[in-house]
């Protein structure tokens, strides 16, 4: 059993080489290289204003890659999960203008990813269908279902208080990301130091064989769906919450950005290799690169070009390390 979990887990027996150091913090040493780089070029880099709202705009997308990092572990995939922010951002703003309220109505934004995730987990799970494919349709789904709700036109919110999660502040940070933090935190605490987090890496390392070992393969799937689906509602909260306004297509293209950085920061889309740490490095790597494009006033048409370079050459990279081992 033992042996089973730590499988795919990189264990520290040998002095690692330089190559697997590199390899292993390849999104740190690009991220401090990008961090360097903007703060000699651009005066206003190291501003306080601008980190904090770096770290404010990220929140969402940095809440919904940790929570994929589980996801590619498991090998599996959500393509759902900007379709989920989307409506439960919609439903939060309906529920909140119907009844005049503020925290039952954001916190019923997760709770209604929950439910949206256990449904692509039962999906995948049950009628056997690839993650692919299920969240594919999925997304379709609750999109729709989105649209239908607001009837294509935007639910702008009046509620008082309501935009205190995405807009107020604690010492000049935003509550939005002290909740991205404490997300991130359990996140990394669940995948690296419990039971169900070594699941995880045994589901996606060796289905077979966890099944075998006496792990639930089916419950953990379906338990990792569900956890994106948790994620994708707190984001959409923060999100609706920053803009006051339920918008069936505010998620559009984020569950593209939320695979792009975990596969940037080095989880394996084979499954059974990541760490959250890694997936929240490529998050932050991906904003500054934009960041750096608006403070020095570039070409925004090249930001997408080089990113995706960078991400094929983190794939590469990945790659050429699996052939070799």
């Amino acid at each position: 059993m033992k042996q089973l979990f730590n499988n795919r887990v990189p264990a520290a027996r040998t002095r690692p080489s330089i190559r697997q150091v590199t390899i292993e913090y390849a999104v740190l040493i690009l991220l401090g290289v990008v961090i360097v780089a903007l703060a000699i070029l651009s005066p206003s880099f190291f501003t306080f204003g601008n980190l904090v709202n770096i770290l404010s705009q990220n929140a969402p997308l940095v809440i919904i890659a940790a929570t994929g990092t589980f996801v590619i572990i498991s090998g599996n995939f959500d393509l759902s999960t900007g379709a989920m922010y989307s409506l439960a951002g919609v439903l939060a703003a309906s529920i909140s203008m119907a009844f005049d309220t503020v925290w039952p109505a954001l916190l019923a934004a997760p709770v209604i990813g929950i439910l949206l995730g256990t449904f692509n987990g039962l999906v995948i799970t049950r009628l056997r269908v690839h993650s692919f494919l299920a969240t594919l349709a999925s997304s379709m789904i609750f999109t729709t279902i989105a649209v239908l709700i607001t009837g294509g036109s935007l639910i702008t919110v009046t509620t008082e208080g309501f935009s205190a999660l995405g807009r107020e502040r604690i010492g000049g940070i935003f509550i939005s990301v002290f909740v991205m933090i404490a997300v991130v935190a359990a996140l990394w605490f669940v995948l690296r130091r419990s039971v169900f987090g070594r699941h995880v890496f045994a589901v996606g390392g060796n289905p077979e064989a966890a099944e075998m070992s006496g792990v639930r393969v089916i419950r953990v799937r379906v338990a990792v769906m569900a956890l994106s689906g948790l994620a994708a509602g707190i984001a959409g909260a923060i999100g609706v919450s920053r803009i006051a306004s339920g918008q069936p297509l505010a998620g559009t293209g984020m569950e593209l950005q939320a695979i792009a950085a975990v596969i940037l920061g080095g989880t394996s889309i084979y499954g059974g290799v990541g760490a959250v740490w890694r997936s929240v490095a490529g998050v932050f790597l991906i904003a500054l690169i934009g960041n750096g494009f608006d403070l020095l006033s570039l070409n925004p048409q090249l930001k997408d070009l080089v990113t995706g370079f960078i991400i094929l050459a983190a794939v590469g990279l990945a790659a050429a390390d699996r052939v070799r081992r």
